[in-house]
């Protein structure tokens, strides 16, 4: 039990981190929304943590992790695949953990959210639907080449479609990250 509660001391961040991002999977799949009250203090915080344990070389690091985070979901958001609540959840764990780790916890969550996506689908038994809104919404971005207007067809057709909150995916695959990564222990 020592040894246990010695390694949640000795990587609390970590830990922090991980409770935080449940907490946005849990609201994210009640109500398909990460809460500004959540994601701001997270992200400032990482940025405090980053300026306390490493002066302004950690601050650094954690804005740049920030903006990693930042840029790896908001192209998807611009065009209307996902809430700015993800983006900014994955801007605060970028913040916490920088820019090597917020890179990997992004690449294991695209395989859990994809993973997810598929058992949604399969469940739904509606593969011939999810098939050609996914080639609709490809020709769109192909064909459109504008985000206002590919986000407002996005906008208009959500509420025909079976929404994956994406806190649910980012929380687990971060999470496999940080234990596969030894950042738990």
């Amino acid at each position: 039990m020592d040894m246990i509660l010695d390694s949640v001391a000795a990587n609390w961040p970590i830990w922090l981190v991980s409770v935080v991002m449940i907490i946005a999977a849990i609201i994210d799949g009640m109500i398909l929304k990460v809460p500004n009250w959540l994601t701001f203090p997270f992200i400032l915080c990482g940025w405090a943590h980053g300026m306390i344990q490493g002066g302004p070389a950690g601050l650094g690091a954690s804005l740049a992790g920030t903006a990693v985070g930042l840029m790896l979901l908001l192209v998807v958001r611009a065009v209307g695949g996902m809430g700015g609540g993800d983006v900014k959840l994955l801007a605060g764990l970028g913040a916490w953990v920088g820019v090597s780790s917020v890179w990997w916890a992004f690449v294991v969550t695209t395989f859990v959210g994809a993973l997810m996506a598929l058992v949604m689908i399969a469940a739904s038994g509606q593969w011939k639907k999810h098939y050609y809104m996914a080639r609709q919404i490809l020709h769109e971005w192909k064909t459109v080449r504008n985000p206002e207007k590919l986000y407002a067809i996005a906008k208009e057709r959500k509420p025909t479609m079976q929404l994956l909150p994406y806190g649910i995916p980012m929380a687990i695959g971060s999470i496999l990250y940080f234990a596969y990564a030894g950042m738990l222990v």
